[in-house]
């Protein structure tokens, strides 16, 4: 069981704290309470940043462990993770600039009060995104993706089944509620990272948050920008290209220091989106001092 590189251990951490949070609440009655249910919630999110990670760069040297660990991801989050593939690497990445409509574009949310675009998007998109990679698996050629999909698909839905089946109350609150929780905020990203981005922008296309805690949990996706630049680098490179590359060139209202802080601020005490920030305001030396002080000691 051999990872390619030492520091993914930390990405097989964050699915094992989930998925022992699940046995823990379906397993000991004393467990089930808020407490571990928020608790198992929020580690449903960090497992899809997870998810996302190894779209892009498979954990083990082994391609039967990364097969099978995909099939654990897709258990995790209630859908088939072969479907980052063509929804985020092959079609969100590129935005619209390929001539394609971004199947997870913010701008398919269009209510006036920006706290229920960001509640429904997940039901927005949704559909959208599944139809649209329906309609891409349906290509003469692709027949192994179809196949590895529909394997994962019968893995997370009958094992989630098979747990109903056993205890139908516990595992409806406190494994179905996490499994929808965590993929629906996955979905709520690409709202939260690029409403009122310039996507035409090569450096203004996605909203940052420099907070430690928030990556280490999600393995540094607040670096968005640098990973949409450079998606084939690792996310422990992600930080180093941001500061270099990235945070001299960038508005400094796309790097937040606190996630919470931004929701609070964007979804709950304002009513209007975000304004489109498309140029510099601030000179270089500015820019690189915010990212300073930031990446200094913000939490989440």
């Amino acid at each position: 069981m051999r990872l390619k590189r030492a520091s993914d251990w930390r990405q097989l951490f964050i699915v094992a704290v989930y998925l022992t949070l699940l046995a823990a609440m379906v397993l000991v009655p004393w467990c089930r309470n808020v407490g571990f249910l928020v608790a198992a919630c929020t580690f449903s999110f960090y497992v899809q940043t997870v998810t996302h990670n190894v779209q892009h760069a498979p954990l083990f040297e082994s391609k039967a462990l990364n097969r099978g660990f995909r099939f654990v991801l897709s258990f995790c989050g209630l859908f088939p993770v072969s479907s980052v593939v063509p929804s985020h690497n092959l079609v969100h990445h590129h935005f619209d600039d390929d001539g394609q409509p971004d199947w997870a574009s913010p701008t398919h949310a269009r209510f006036s009060w920006n706290l229920l675009n960001l509640l429904h998007f997940p039901n927005i998109i949704g559909p959208i995104t599944f139809a649209a990679i329906n309609r891409w698996a349906s290509v003469k050629g692709r027949a192994d993706y179809r196949r590895g999909s529909a394997q994962e698909s019968v893995f997370a839905f009958g094992l989630t089944g098979l747990l109903l089946a056993w205890d139908f109350w516990t595992v409806l609150f406190f494994v179905l509620v996490p499994q929808l929780w965590g993929a629906r905020w996955f979905l709520r990203v690409n709202l939260i990272q690029h409403d009122g981005c310039d996507v035409s922008s090569e450096f203004n296309h996605s909203r940052n948050f420099s907070g430690r805690l928030i990556n280490w949990l999600s393995v540094n996706a607040g670096y968005h920008t640098a990973h949409h630049n450079r998606p084939g680098l690792h996310w422990t490179e992600l930080a180093a290209s941001h500061a270099v590359e990235v945070a001299p060139k960038m508005h400094p209202e796309l790097m937040q220091p606190s996630l919470l802080v931004y929701l609070a601020r964007t979804y709950l005490f304002r009513v209007a989106r975000p304004a489109m920030y498309s140029s510099a305001a601030a000179p270089v030396e500015a820019r690189s001092e915010l990212f300073d002080g930031q990446a200094a000691g913000e939490g989440s």
